[in-house]
């Protein structure tokens, strides 16, 4: 038993603002589980990055897919996107708490107390089983830690995955095999999807939430695949190749040139600072990926709206072709709302530089509100 209710994640949104510099801003992004989710997630060649998870998190998540092993020899098809998806519906990967180089995540995270009374959706009392120790309370139970584990199947499954003689699950490494652990069971194949499936359900009882977790867990998948550029040549190719080789920059209010990254300004409509950032902002990404293949654009999401060949958004994204500009608007059908652009690489993915805090990184066209079109320029 780990936690009776989910939560969701919500991300606030930027408005379009053109400073001196002139600048793209981010998008408004929702995390809602039930709905269709808006993947925030980049493909490396190592295996996958994810730019909506916090980079400790990430490697607390990759760890444990190598440790599993020692513990439950038999489990097959344990990978980082599934644990991944758990995190991400019980915590959103511990944002908003300070996670240490050792895994320690501060201020802990702490669900409901279980004490029946229905608060946060529990309706049965759990009686208390370590005395407070890692729930905080010795009056019930309350699940913990960025997988929200009761403490009393924590003493069953609490793995020490950093080598500080503690199996802590405020751990990020810690909790993340013990996840591993837990969804292994006695050895299950999770490369099936029944038994994938069993592992979640098993994790909470509760066909909605396996739903929630499986969704995260094929997008997260999905996006850590590199794009095939097999049938992709010329100019096109060279803008892909130039974009998808930035994954893992950072993004920075105002940053980016025709010459590469470079550190943006202060400040963006949530106040965040590209000044000390070397990296890209949407329009500052384009703009180089471009350049390079000879094409010189405006600075700003909506002025390169002007450029090339608009592809109305009507058509849908079924006729956008790799290479083309993608936008996003607050009002589509007034380019003059162009918040957003993003370069097509197929298969209803873009590279993309979202927004203060994250990473270039390959999204799905529909991670972003308000679909305005595109522009073909090759």
């Amino acid at each position: 038993m780990t936690r009776r209710r989910s939560r969701k994640a919500t991300w606030g949104c930027l408005t379009v603002m053109l400073l001196i510099a002139a600048v793209c801003c981010a998008a408004p992004i929702t995390g809602a589980i039930s709905a269709v989710v808006a993947l925030q997630s980049a493909a490396r060649d190592d295996g996958g990055t994810a730019a909506d998870i916090p980079p400790r998190m990430l490697t607390a998540y990759k760890n444990a897919v190598q440790q599993v092993g020692k513990y439950v020899p038999r489990c097959q098809g344990m990978r980082w996107p599934i644990l991944a998806g758990i995190a991400k519906v019980e915590s959103n990967h511990a944002i908003g708490r300070t996670i240490a180089g050792n895994g320690d995540i501060r201020p802990r995270i702490y669900g409901v107390l279980l004490n029946g009374s229905g608060a946060g959706g529990n309706t049965t009392a759990f009686p208390d089983t370590d005395g407070g120790r890692w729930d905080g309370t010795a009056t019930g139970e309350r699940a913990v830690g960025p997988f929200q584990f009761l403490p009393s199947t924590w003493e069953g499954i609490g793995k020490d995955a950093n080598g500080d003689k503690t199996a802590d699950p405020h751990n990020a490494d810690d909790a993340a095999l013990g996840a591993a652990v837990y969804l292994c069971g006695n050895g299950r194949d999770l490369t099936k999807r029944t038994q994938l499936e069993a592992a979640i359900l098993q994790y909470n009882h509760s066909s909605e939430y396996v739903a929630n977790v499986l969704g995260w867990i094929d997008q997260y998948t999905a996006a850590a695949k590199s794009p095939d550029l097999k049938n992709v040549s010329g100019r096109v190719r060279a803008v892909l190749e130039v974009a998808l080789s930035q994954r893992g920059v950072p993004y920075s209010w105002g940053g980016g040139s025709t010459n590469g990254p470079s550190t943006g300004i202060c400040c963006s409509p949530s106040g965040k600072s590209g000044a000390d950032i070397t990296g890209f902002d949407c329009s500052g990404l384009t703009l180089y990926a471009y350049a390079k293949a000879g094409i010189s654009l405006p600075r700003t999401a909506a002025a390169q709206a002007g450029v090339g060949k608009r592809i109305p958004a009507g058509l849908g994204t079924t006729a956008l072709k790799p290479g083309d500009l993608v936008f996003f608007a607050y009002a589509p059908g007034r380019d003059s709302t162009i918040y957003h652009v993003g370069i097509y690489v197929g298969n209803g993915r873009m590279v993309n530089a979202a927004r203060p805090g994250t990473q270039v990184r390959l999204d799905a066209v529909n991670a972003m509100s308000g679909y305005a079109g595109g522009a073909r320029l090759l």
